[in-house]
C-alpha cells in the first residue's frame, strides 16, 4: 500500500470502520474500552497537529532504529505499549459523553490533521517516541497506529499494510 493509499484510508476508511464498533465490543488484548481507544486514536492525530504536546523521551541514539520501523511494512505487536512516562500505565479516564461522541471527535482530529499539514505542508512535530516527523511521516504513524487498535477493536479486518 502506497502512501497516496494510507491517506485515503486515514481520510475515508478508518471512519467507516470505527462506525462498526459498538461498546459491547471488548479489546483482544490491552486495558481500554472501545470508547478509550477511540479517544487515544483522536489524542494521537492531536500530537501530529500539537493540540497535545509531547517532549522527546527517546534517547537520539536509537531514533534511527525507530525511523527504520516507521519506514518498514512491520505492524505494531499486541500489547504495544506507549512508555508510561508519556501515558501512564492505565488507561485515560473517558471524556467524550458517549462512544459516538468520541466517533465524531476522532473524525474531527483527523480532518484537522489533514488541513494542519495542508496549511503548512514542510512543517514537522514531535512525537514522543518517534522525534520529529513531517506530514508523510506521521501519515506512515497514524496508520500503523490505527491499524493497531482495529486489530484490538474493529469487527472487518484493517487494510494490510503492505500489498494490496
Amino acid at each position: 500500500m502506497n502512501l497516496s493509499d494510507k491517506k485515503n484510508f486515514l481520510k475515508t476508511e478508518l471512519s467507516l470502520l470505527c462506525s462498526e464498533i459498538d461498546e459491547a465490543r471488548s479489546g483482544k488484548w490491552g486495558k481500554m474500552n472501545a470508547q478509550q481507544m477511540l479517544e487515544h486514536m483522536s489524542d494521537f492525530f492531536n500530537v501530529s497537529t500539537e493540540k497535545i504536546a509531547f517532549t522527546l523521551v527517546t534517547p537520539e541514539e536509537q531514533l534511527p532504529k525507530y525511523r527504520e520501523f516507521l519506514f518498514s511494512d512491520k505492524e505494531f505487536r499486541e500489547n504495544t505499549k506507549a512508555p508510561s512516562t508519556v501515558l501512564g500505565e492505565e488507561p485515560l479516564p473517558l471524556r467524550s459523553k458517549s462512544l459516538e461522541d468520541a466517533k465524531k471527535y476522532l473524525n474531527k482530529s483527523v480532518d484537522d490533521f489533514f488541513n494542519f499539514f495542508e496549511k503548512d505542508p514542510l512543517r514537522r512535530t514531535i512525537h514522543p517516541v518517534f522525534g520529529s516527523l513531517n506530514f508523510e511521516e506521521w501519515v506512515l504513524l497514524h496508520y500503523k497506529h490505527v491499524n493497531h487498535h482495529l486489530r484490538q477493536f474493529a469487527t472487518s479486518p484493517p487494510a494490510p499494510l503492505h500489498g494490496v
